[in-house]
This record gives structure tokens, C-alpha cells and sequence, in this order.
């Protein structure tokens, strides 16, 4: 029986990835792994009932991928997070052909966060 699925973004620089995930989307540290000092980062996030992990590890993903977040309502989440005034990005909604409205935000490393909501 399938649980869940959980993705692993590519990322490349710590500090803008908590910033990004962190503080911007407001997911939480589960857990940080390094197999010693000085080493590339494995990072666990969770935010709700939705897990990501987040890898500075060669071959641990690839750049450019893409990942949809379902959220109650996607126009209250795009104002909490147009109000943190972050720096690089100042996300919209929009309404998609397929009955859904959508946020897309692309994060630090080129990989593309889209939050929706349906269209009831």
C-alpha cells in the first residue's frame, strides 16, 4: 500500500535554502544530516501535512524539477507570503484552464513550487 511520497529538491547553498523554505514558506526543520563536518547538507522539511527534503548531494536531484502543493486557499497563502516583502519574489495567483488556481513561485536553485487550490 502506497503512503506517501516524499521529493528531494537539489539545492546548493544553505542559507539561501532556509531562507526560501524556512523563513519565506514557513516549513520546519524535521531534520539536518551531514555525514561529517564540511560535507554537502540533508535537509528535512515539513509545513502541515506536506514533506520535502532538500539535498546539496551530487545526483540527489536534478534542477528545474517541479512540485504541486495543494493548500485550502491558495489567495490567502500568496498574501502572507506577498506581505514577508522577500526580496526575490512577489508571487500571483492565477486561474488555470484545468479548474485550479495557482501560485508558482521558483526557488534559490532554478526548482518551481506551485501552490493550488480547485476551483469549486
Amino acid at each position: 500500500m502506497f503512503k506517501h511520497a516524499t521529493p528531494i529538491f537539489r539545492s546548493f547553498d544553505e542559507k539561501l535554502a532556509r531562507e526560501f523554505y524556512i523563513d519565506f514558506l514557513g516549513f520546519e526543520v524535521v531534520f539536518e544530516h551531514r555525514f561529517e563536518p564540511n560535507t554537502p547538507l540533508y535537509l528535512g522539511l515539513v509545513r502541515d501535512a506536506c514533506t520535502l527534503h532538500l539535498s546539496e548531494h551530487f545526483g540527489d536531484g536534478a534542477p528545474g524539477a517541479q512540485l504541486r502543493i495543494e493548500v485550502d486557499d491558495v489567495d490567502s497563502f500568496c498574501a502572507q507570503l506577498n506581505a514577508k516583502q522577500y526580496r526575490n519574489a512577489r508571487p500571483s495567483c492565477q486561474d488555470m484552464p484545468w479548474g485550479s488556481r495557482q501560485m508558482t513561485i521558483n526557488d534559490p536553485f532554478g526548482n518551481r513550487v506551485t501552490f493550488y487550490s480547485e476551483i469549486e
